[in-house]
C-alpha cells in the first residue's frame, strides 16, 4: 500500500507542477477560465470527503437509508444556490463571497461573517481530516512505528506542497483526479464485497432492497431526527449554507468563465449526490450481510464498519489498497480546498491584502499549522460519530451566516439601493448569542418534552440571527458597488 500511496502522491505533484503558475490571481480565481465540466466532476470528490467514504456506509446500522432524504433536499438546495446566489456573486465580480456583506451591511458585519466561516471551516475540515489520518495510521504508519502526529504532519505537508503555489487553479485539476480515484475505489470495494457474498449484480440489488435496513423514508415519527421533512429541509438549508455561503465550496464555482457555466456546474454535481450516496449506503447493507456470513463481530461505531473489514484482510489486498488510496484521495480533495479557502478569506476578508503574494504564502503556511493543531486536538479528545459531529457543528456555527446573508438580501441585490442596515455595533454579539440561545433551547426542549432537535437547528439559528439583526436595524445605507463584468 505504501508504494501505491507514493505513486499517487507523485502523480498529484506532477499535476500540480503542470498547473502551477499565475501568482495570486491563479491562487484565488484560477484566471476565471476553469472548464465547468471539470469543476463539476471534481466537486463531487470535494463534497463527499473522507468522512463520507468512511461514515456513510455505517449509517445504515442506526438510520437505515434515510440519509437519502437529506440528499434529495441537497438537489433543491443546489438549484437555489445556482439561480439565486451565483447570479449575485457573478454580477458583483466577487472573489470572496463575504465581501457581499460589506457592500450591504457594513464592515463589522463583513468581518463577523468571515470569522464565522473561518471558525466553522477550520473545525469541520480538521474533524474530517482527523478521521482520515486515523485510517492512514492503521493502514500504513503503524507498520513502521510512525506516531500519529508524524503521520498528520507528513500528510499535511504533501497537501501544502501542491497547493501553496497556484491554489485554486491546481485544485480544479487535482480534484478531477481525486474524484476519479475515490469513485473507482468505491466501485472496486463494492465488487469485492459482492464476490465474497457470491452475489451477481442483480442478486446484490435484490438483497439490498429486501433488507430491513433499506428503509429510505420516515413519515410516521415526527419526533425522530430522521423524519422526512426534517431531513429534506435540513438538506436544502445545509447546501445553501455549506455550499452557497461557504467560501470553500463557492471558490471553485467562481472560477468558471461566466454565470451560465457555473450554473451548469452546480446543477450537474448536485444531482450526482443521490446515486453516489446510494452506492455508499448499499455498500453498508452488503457489509452487514458479509459480517454476518463470516461471523465477524459488527463494530459498535458505524464509522468502523467499512474500515474494520477491509483492514482485516477479508476483502483481499486489492480492496485494502483501493481503500487506502480512496481515503487519501477524498481527504486531500476536502483538506486542500479548505486550506485554500481559509487562506483566501484571511488574506482578502480579514487582512485585506489580496495582491500581496508573499503574505499569502505565509498565511497559507499558518493555515496548515492551525489545521495540524486542530487535528491533533481531535485525536487527543476523541469523538463519536464524526459525521454527526460535523453536521451538529454546522447547525451552530453556520446559522449566523445564514441569518446575515438573508438579512443582507432582503432589499435586493442589484444597483444602488437603500438598505436599512443592522447597527454594526451589535452584529458580533447577535451572531454569538444566536448559537448560545439555540443550545439552551435544545437542552430545555429535550429535558421537558423529550423532543431532540436535529439539523433543523440550523434554521432556528439563522432565524434568531435574522430577528436580532432586524431588531437593531438602523437607517444607514450602504450603496452597492459598481458591477463588474
Amino acid at each position: 500500500m505504501l508504494i501505491a500511496l507514493l505513486i499517487y502522491f507523485a502523480v498529484l505533484l506532477i499535476v500540480a507542477r503542470l498547473s502551477g503558475r499565475g501568482g495570486n490571481d491563479a491562487f484565488f480565481r484560477a484566471g476565471r477560465k476553469s472548464p465547468w465540466a471539470l469543476v463539476a466532476f471534481g466537486m463531487i470528490g470535494a463534497s463527499i470527503s473522507g468522512v463520507t467514504f468512511i461514515g456513510v456506509p455505517g449509517w445504515v446500522m442506526t438510520t437505515d437509508m434515510t440519509y437519502i432524504q437529506m440528499c434529495l433536499g441537497f438537489i433543491v438546495g443546489y438549484v437555489i444556490v445556482a439561480f439565486v446566489l451565483l447570479p449575485l456573486y457573478y454580477k458583483l465580480g466577487l472573489t470572496s463571497i463575504y465581501t457581499y456583506l460589506q457592500h450591504r451591511l457594513g464592515n463589522t458585519s463583513y468581518k463577523t461573517g468571515a470569522w464565522f466561516f473561518i471558525l466553522s471551516k477550520l473545525l469541520g475540515a480538521a474533524a474530517k481530516f482527523y478521521v482520515v489520518v486515523q485510517i492512514l495510521q492503521v493502514c500504513v504508519a503503524d507498520q513502521y512505528g510512525i506516531p500519529y502526529a508524524v503521520t498528520a504532519i507528513i500528510t499535511l505537508l504533501f497537501i501544502w506542497i501542491y497547493t501553496q503555489r497556484s491554489g485554486i487553479r491546481t485544485l480544479v485539476w487535482t480534484d478531477v483526479l481525486q474524484t476519479f480515484i475515490l469513485l473507482l475505489a468505491l466501485i472496486i470495494i463494492l465488487i469485492q464485497v459482492c464476490v465474497k457474498l457470491d452475489f451477481s449484480f442483480s442478486d446484490a440489488w435484490t438483497a439490498v432492497w429486501s433488507d430491513p435496513h433499506a428503509k429510505v423514508f420516515e413519515f410516521s415519527d415526527w419526533t425522530s431526527k430522521q423524519h422526512f421533512w426534517k431531513q429534506f429541509l435540513s438538506g436544502v438549508y445545509v447546501v445553501i449554507v455549506m455550499t452557497g455561503l461557504d467560501q470553500d465550496m463557492m471558490q471553485k464555482n467562481l472560477t468558471c468563465k461566466d454565470l451560465r457555466a457555473a450554473q451548469k456546474d452546480m446543477c450537474s454535481y448536485g444531482v450526482m449526490f443521490v446515486p453516489v450516496n446510494l452506492l455508499f449506503l448499499a455498500l453498508g447493507i452488503l457489509l452487514l450481510m458479509l459480517y454476518s456470513q463470516i461471523g465477524m463481530e459488527i463494530p459498535a461505531k458505524g464509522d468502523s464498519l467499512l474500515a474494520n473489514i477491509v483492514l482485516s484482510g477479508t476483502l483481499g489486498q486489492t480492496a485494502m489498497i483501493c481503500f487506502g488510496i480512496g481515503i487519501v484521495a477524498s481527504a486531500f480533495s476536502s483538506a486542500d480546498s479548505s486550506m485554500t479557502a481559509l487562506t483566501t478569506s484571511l488574506c482578502i476578508d480579514i487582512l485585506q491584502k489580496e495582491h500581496d503574494e508573499r503574505l499569502r504564502k505565509r498565511v497559507h503556511l499558518m493555515i496548515m499549522i492551525a489545521f495540524l493543531l486542530c487535528t491533533l486536538a481531535f485525536n487527543a479528545i476523541g469523538s463519536g460519530s464524526v459525521m454527526d459531529l460535523i453536521y451538529t457543528l454546522v447547525s451552530y456555527t453556520y446559522g449566523p451566516l445564514l441569518g446575515l446573508f438573508a438579512f443582507a438580501m432582503i432589499k435586493g441585490v442589484t444597483g444602488v439601493q437603500e438598505c436599512r442596515s443592522a447597527d454594526n455595533r451589535y452584529v458580533p454579539y447577535i451572531a454569538i448569542a444566536a448559537p448560545v440561545i439555540c443550545y439552551i433551547i435544545d437542552y430545555a426542549t429535550l429535558k421537558y418534552t423529550g423532543y431532540k432537535f436535529g439539523y433543523e437547528m440550523l434554521l432556528l439559528n439563522g432565524l434568531l440571527t435574522f430577528i436580532g439583526l432586524w431588531a437593531v436595524r438602523c437607517g444607514k445605507s450602504y450603496p452597492s458597488p459598481p458591477q463588474k463584468i
